[in-house]
């Protein structure tokens, strides 16, 4: 069976489960930080180390104004109420992308790091202002300006998930088949299960069932 250290999750389908069931996609996102929850709950039970969550793209800044602002008091409110608790679970928070937020986020997502630094039942990588392709070129501008020798094990430690090893699955919910610019360099052999749920309605069944079809996959890694 297939060791799992690193599970790497594209929640999609919030906004069209809130039109849906609800009328509004604010509503989606509410119900899909509940889902958030449960999905971290049974990562730990199953002993995984890094669990990274793309939250909020570099693209999504495009939609309207409106919701980007629910979506980020839902990230504070998580922040207030929720911090304390996976801390005494001993959970690691780390924030990947640009931290340009209002200032009342930006400390939060920082004290919560600097809160959780030292713990390492679980850490949580959440992907926030997140886009690869910058963190691409980023990257290979650091690492020129370093002068280093250009390969792939210096590279790799301008990346925003230096120390952080590559995800061995990436789970994209909502009926969609496509990366939308997260982690491109990182998922290059990664299992990739795509699931026709809206995250709402995805559920610790449909993760386990993902995990044990996982496990039962030959990794080659481009060997026979």
């Amino acid at each position: 069976m297939n060791p799992l250290n690193h599970v790497a999750i594209i929640m999609d389908g919030n906004g069209r489960w809130g039109l849906r069931y609800k009328k509004s996609r604010n509503a989606g996102h509410k119900a899909g930080l509940s889902t958030v929850e449960k999905i971290i709950k049974e990562t730990i039970k199953h002993k995984i180390k890094f669990l990274t969550l793309y939250a909020f793209s570099t693209e999504n800044w495009r939609r309207p104004k409106k919701e980007i602002n629910y979506l980020f008091s839902l990230l504070e409110n998580f922040l207030l109420n929720k911090i304390d608790d996976l801390n005494n679970k001993k959970i690691k928070l780390k924030i990947i992308g640009l931290k340009n937020f209002s200032k009342k986020l930006n400390k939060l997502l920082n004290d919560s790091e600097k809160k959780t630094f030292k713990n390492s039942k679980l850490q949580i990588n959440l992907a926030l202002n997140y886009g690869s392709k910058s963190e691409l070129i980023n990257a290979f501008r650091n690492l020129k300006k370093s002068k280093k020798k250009i390969n792939e094990k210096n590279f790799k430690k301008y990346l925003q998930t230096n120390e952080i090893p590559d995800p061995d699955l990436l789970i994209r919910t909502g009926n969609t088949k496509r990366l939308s610019n997260f982690l491109l360099w990182q998922l290059a052999y990664s299992e990739i299960f795509f699931e026709k749920k809206l995250w709402p309605d995805f559920n610790e069944r449909d993760y386990n069932r993902v995990i044990k079809n996982y496990k039962q996959i030959k990794r080659n890694f481009g060997n026979i």
